[in-house]
């Protein structure tokens, strides 16, 4: 199958290319650097010629509210007009478990209205929520960095490896459309606090991690269970310590 990676040379989108292509896939990387812009629209056309399956793992430049909502409304928009007309048979789309639980989250927000807008296309489709990546920890604990110290609330968290979202993102790309959400997320609960004190410990920063039930967490404090997934989603193998041993 032709496959186009909206995205596809970031954190995500590089491993599921290489990913698809070692399966035998024709696995089209797009972004700016390859001439393709889904704010603009341009390239997408040329970009999704002849393509059987859009993948769509790309993000917001900015995490601001008012940015991240414009991005994904206006790119979202220009992805599905475009893949329409080009005739794609699946349009695929990496999400983020919670996204429907946290209205005060901006960055949810503006995820859940991509995922609408998705759902409303006409399309066959396929929606991915993950959990957090273990990449991401270290982010996490510098924007939530005052003073040297680190603050977290304790929600249960179900964080795993990029590589296995990249993995699971390949499978819906490579199966039927779902019509639906489909949950993945790693094979340990947390807390957020716990897991980002266990990644700082493991790589000798010396910012304390304190667990402080106010703390916000991209905006907004989250519930005990909001960021984790349904029973239903399927679960990773790499545990954190295992990630954390990789060279």
């Amino acid at each position: 199958m032709k496959v186009v990676v909206i995205g596809g040379t970031g954190l995500i989108g590089r491993n599921l290319v290489t990913r698809l292509a070692g399966h035998g896939h024709e696995a089209v990387p797009a972004a700016p650097s390859t001439g393709v812009n889904t704010l603009t629209g341009e390239g997408l056309k040329e970009a999704l010629q002849g393509a059987d399956v859009v993948v769509d793992v790309s993000n917001s430049p900015s995490f601001a509210d008012d940015d991240v909502l414009a991005f994904f409304r206006t790119s979202t928009g220009h992805l599905v007009d475009a893949a329409k007309e080009a005739g794609v048979g699946h349009y695929v789309a990496l999400s983020v478990v919670g996204t429907d639980r946290q209205p005060d989250v901006g960055y949810f927000r503006a995820k859940l209205v991509q995922e609408e807008l998705i759902t409303a296309a006409g399309l066959p489709f396929s929606i991915v929520r993950a959990t957090q990546f273990f990449e991401f920890a270290g982010g996490i604990a510098d924007g939530s960095t005052t003073d040297g110290v680190v603050r977290l609330p304790g929600a249960g968290v179900q964080p795993m490896a990029a590589a296995e979202v990249s993995a699971a993102v390949g499978r819906a790309a490579t199966g039927d459309p779902i019509g639906g959400i489909t949950e993945v997320a790693g094979p340990e609960v947390f807390g957020l606090d716990e897991w980002v004190r266990t990644v700082l410990t493991a790589r000798s920063d010396p910012r304390p991690v304190v667990t402080d039930p106010e703390a916000p967490y991209f905006g907004a404090v989250p519930g005990p269970e909001d960021l984790l997934p349904g029973p239903g989603a399927r679960l990773a193998e790499t545990t954190l310590a295992g990630w954390l041993a990789q060279p």
